[in-house]
């Protein structure tokens, strides 16, 4: 696997091109759109006090934003210096000094005042910290009194009892190695991170389609390949510098497609800050938009492969590469009579895009020598989310758009080094190398020279429903280690997160800045230990893109606000380990960064390479410029899957909405600005078509409540163009809605969108107080399942 070597940065075309201009008036006046130059002079101001660090961090560091592996200013795609906003707004946690002692140690309802936003400005954790039941502020602990306290506890549980969580806030793979490793040394498997909440079916849908859970192309093979096709994927908001990639792609004759309910502002038109010609005059990105109900991807994509068959009985290789399926593709007849046997009748109601359009894409595949397929939470979040990315993986099986420059499969990673949490092992289901099964327990049991435990660990979801369990069962969690993360502002259900973290007798929040959650109560006590920030991790540390590219980002000295007692997470985990199990803790320490890196290529042999990266600008790619290179896929028998499925029913009754949630602008759950730069939306707005408001007497800016059975949400109308049907509102603000226990039925990821009723706000308060709406009625118990 891994035969062609990635080339390196290639240069962006200057010549002007005013074809794809949005405007002719200069900087995008009178339109609504980012102000990044404004943003980027209040972001320096911000940072004044300690300008030098932050200019080191941005010229040196690995960016500790999205996934696409800027190093210091330069990336692996396009030759120049890169820099974005969502990077410099995340910038300020690694340079503000600690939170002041008076507010600190403030009363705790005082604390509680504070929305997540406004703890985040008010610094950094200074040093350790605990909070027992009837205590009304957080006392100062020394490192020692903390962790004997985290040890003592975890000493006299089960090791089912505990669990432990990373998140993606700029954390290392040495982190995650060294968290993966210490959890099973502990004897516990209950330890998950962040992609289960993003990206897990992706993995899933991959390993069953192709055998590898990562994206097979580069950024590179965007530029210059015929169809760029985005799915449920809003790139320019989580991942600005991809702009750039794209409007380089569309210089080289590349169509960009848009599949996703709402008609995304941000993919539609946006201004490049640091290219001159699209900061000046806009870029259009968007070729095309299918405006596809949420939920109806699977309907779309067999409407687009129907076609194909259909294109296949007038004349055969018209839409199908016969000869790559044949050699390299099993599960072709199955898929067909599966496909075929569905309407056009049921493809067109379920994917709400009319017969005509799915043809006109399907078409342009069909005609496309090369084609690069992206996706990110629009496909994910669902409960049949494998279900919707194996399709995608069909659409690029049965092309031969796979293995090759310009073509391939690529889920589009939100955050930096979240691919690799998994591939280090920080995951219930995987060990570094792979999957947590008997073969690659005894090869790392051999590696690692102690047992691992042998039962299945909870994904996050349910580890948190277990906290609630009665206190004499064997899975009750009764303490939570929490390297970052806010289950609060990220999971279903917020009211009973925050039961079940206060059922929890001890919950270690390990982090660089307060939270919300880290000020719900708790049995026994609340730990809070300050960590440091990727960039001050001693020895430097690895993080791992969306393509595969493995950086070094360097400890970068000379920061003014220096938290003294801040220490690396994967020091914290070592010296918990040591407290546990003295006698055997020899087994998981480590000296130092390089010494975890060289065991890494050991355990992942993927990233055997790892070893080598030891300045800024070291990097490598595991597994070469293209996985599944000449269509040779590394399943059992090298070749890759096409999977059948059905049509899933979402259970939407006449009259009812599917609702999805969304990003304004922020990052994960911290936000930065409470109205959307794209398009001028409140964090409280739904977003939903004026042909619906007009159907329920709804006018725009009016307030309306939107419900189900498992909450409501009171907010106000406003009208885009999104299709018929849908709803948009925002995360997390919009989590009360959707109930929880609800997985992905592979992949374990919550269910992130729910059938819902919307009404005028002033008549669902009228009927409010004669029907209980607050509690349970059955009419309303449907969900997308």
């Amino acid at each position: 696997m891994g035969k062609t070597q990635h080339p390196g940065p290639v240069k962006i075309s200057k010549k002007p091109d005013p074809s794809l201009w949005v405007s002719k008036v200069p900087f995008g006046v009178g339109k609504i759109k980012p102000h990044h130059f404004t943003d980027t002079a209040k972001i320096a101001w911000k940072n004044r006090d300690n300008l030098g660090y932050a200019t080191s961090i941005i010229t040196k560091g690995v960016c500790d934003g999205c996934a696409l592996g800027v190093s210091g200013l330069y990336d692996q795609t396009l030759k120049g210096p890169h820099v974005c906003t969502t990077r410099l707004n995340v910038l300020r946690l690694n340079t503000m000094p600690a939170v002041k002692p008076d507010i600190l140690h403030a009363d705790i309802d005082e604390l509680r005042q504070y929305s997540s936003a406004e703890l985040r400005e008010l610094g950094r954790i200074p040093y350790p910290l605990i909070r027992r039941p009837g205590e009304r502020k957080f006392s100062r602990l020394s490192w020692d009194e903390a962790m004997d306290i985290i040890a003592a506890k975890m000493k006299k549980l089960d090791p089912k009892q505990y669990a432990m969580f990373l998140t993606a806030r700029g954390i290392t793979n040495e982190s995650y190695y060294v968290a993966g490793k210490v959890a099973r040394f502990l004897g516990t498997n209950h330890i998950d991170n962040a992609s289960r909440i993003c990206h897990s079916p992706s993995k899933t849908a991959l390993k069953r389609s192709i055998g590898v859970g990562a994206s097979t192309s580069n950024y590179l093979d965007w530029i210059g390949t015929d169809v760029l096709l985005f799915w449920g994927s809003v790139a320019s908001n989580s991942s600005p510098v991809s702009t750039k990639y794209m409007l380089a792609a569309k210089k080289k004759g590349t169509k960009i497609i848009v599949v996703n309910p709402y008609r995304e502002p941000a993919m539609d038109n946006y201004w490049v800050p640091s290219n001159m010609e699209s900061a000046m005059f806009g870029t259009k990105i968007a070729d095309d938009f299918y405006q596809v109900n949420i939920g109806g991807d699977i309907a779309f994509m067999h409407g687009i492969m129907k076609h194909w068959f259909e294109m296949e009985q007038e004349k055969e290789g018209s839409a199908i590469n016969h000869s790559f399926v044949k050699e390299h593709v099993n599960g072709y007849e199955e898929l067909k009579q599966t496909v075929m046997a569905q309407s056009w009748e049921d493809i067109v109601e379920s994917s709400g895009v009319p017969k005509e359009r799915i043809i006109e894409l399907s078409t342009l595949l069909a005609n496309s020598k090369n084609a690069v397929y992206a996706w990110a939470l629009g496909l994910t979040m669902h409960s049949f989310a494998t279900d919707n990315i194996s399709q995608v993986a069909n659409l690029a099986l049965l092309r031969g758009h796979l293995g090759r420059e310009h073509a391939g499969l690529m889920p589009f990673r939100g955050h930096s080094s979240v691919q690799g949490s998994g591939e280090m092992g920080a995951d219930p289901f995987v060990l570094p190398g792979s999957d947590f099964n008997d073969a690659n327990i005894e090869r790392m049991e051999k590696l690692w020279n102690f047992e691992i435990p042998k039962w299945q660990g909870d994904i996050v979801g349910v580890t948190l429903e277990n906290a609630v369990l009665p206190k004499d069962h064997e899975r009750k969690i009764k303490l939570y280690y929490l390297s970052g993360g806010n289950f609060l502002e990220t999971m279903p259900d917020p009211d009973f997160v925050e039961q079940a973290l206060s059922e929890l007798d001890i919950r270690v929040h390990q982090d660089i800045i307060l939270n919300t959650s880290t000020l719900v109560d708790a049995k026994e006590a609340v730990i809070v230990l300050p960590a440091k920030t990727r960039y001050e991790q001693e020895g430097g540390g690895t993080s791992t893109s969306t393509e595969r590219m493995v950086y070094f980002s360097p400890e970068i000295e000379g920061n003014k606000n220096q938290v003294e007692e801040a220490r690396a997470e994967w020091k914290i985990y070592i010296d918990l380990a040591k407290r546990v199990k003295p006698e055997t803790a020899h087994l998981v320490d480590f000296k130092d960064g390089q010494a975890i890196r060289e065991e890494i290529a050991k355990a992942n042999t993927n990233y055997d390479g790892v070893q080598h990266l030891k300045k800024q600008g070291d990097v490598f790619q595991w597994g070469g410029a293209w996985l599944c290179e000449d269509g040779i896929c590394p399943t059992p028998d090298g070749k890759g899957n096409l999977i059948s499925v059905d049509i899933p029913d979402l259970g939407k009754k006449d009259g009812q909405f599917v609702v999805t949630s969304r990003r304004g602008k922020q990052f994960n759950s911290m936000v930065y600005k409470e109205k959307d730069p794209f398009n001028n939306a409140g964090r409280y707005d739904v977003l939903m078509n004026a042909e619906d408001g007009r159907r329920l007497s709804i006018a725009e800016g009016e307030g309306i409540v939107v419900y189900n059975g498992f909450g409501v949400f009171q907010g106000r109308a406003k009208f885009v163009d999104i299709a018929k049907g849908n709803l948009e509102v925002h995360f997390p603000e919009g989590n009360f809605l959707l109930p929880r226990g609800r997985y992905e039925k592979y992949a374990g990821i919550p269910d992130y969108n729910i059938t819902v009723t919307v009404e005028k706000a002033e008549r669902f308060n009228a009927r409010k107080d004669t029907q209980y709406l607050e509690k349970r009625i059955d009419d309303l118990e449907t969900e997308a399942n």
